[in-house]
């Protein structure tokens, strides 16, 4: 994986879980998401 898809990958990571964070949690539940969950659900929606 060279560097620039490396750093826009993680761009987009940090967007989601920003994102993500910006939610309450009854937004958050309504997406069957808990907050803990916000990296990994991150990381799972920014890999190809």
């Amino acid at each position: 994986m060279n560097i620039v898809r490396s750093f826009n990958e993680w761009r987009r990571y940090r967007a989601t879980c920003n994102e993500l964070s910006r939610l309450t949690s009854r937004e958050l539940n309504d997406l069957g998401i808990n907050r803990g969950d916000i990296p990994y659900v991150a990381r799972r929606a920014t890999r190809g």
